[in-house]
């Protein structure tokens, strides 16, 4: 059975590598999604203290912040040490069809939970559509 070499493959695995270990915020998994009237923003923050997780909104951007402290194990010898501690950021640009004074936010089971409620002007309404009928009845009672 030949072994086929994906140059691709390698590449996304060593720069997972080296991003993983680069000084500076770590990265943080997020998903986005809309449901009903509000947007919800999943942020992956396990094994993360509630107390260290800071969400804030200035002006049209969103930051969501938090901390990792390393274990401390004096007499410890590590044989592998992948979780990595320190700090996490990420910051996402909000559209103005949101309403930013409303955003809540709750921490469970490791995952931030961020709702952005989607502003009255942007959600979706029907137009009423005159008749022609119906026009020219209001301009001869207007009259």
């Amino acid at each position: 059975m030949a072994m086929s070499f994906d140059p691709f493959g390698e590449l996304d695995r060593l720069t997972g590598d080296l991003l993983q270990f680069r000084p500076g915020p770590r990265f943080m998994p997020v998903d986005l999604y809309r449901e009903q009237d509000q947007y919800i923003l999943a942020a992956d923050l396990p094994g993360v203290d509630p107390g260290s997780v800071d969400v804030d909104v200035d002006g049209q951007l969103l930051t969501v912040r938090a901390t990792r402290t390393a274990a401390a194990r004096e007499n410890a010898k590590w044989l592998v040490q992948e979780r990595p501690s320190g700090t996490y950021l990420r910051q996402f640009s909000l559209g103005d069809g949101v309403d930013s004074s409303r955003i809540s936010a709750s921490y469970d089971n490791g995952v931030l939970s961020v709702f952005i409620p989607v502003s009255e002007k942007a959600k979706p309404r029907k137009i009423q559509i005159d008749t022609a009928s119906k026009t020219d009845a209001a301009k001869s009672i207007e009259v």
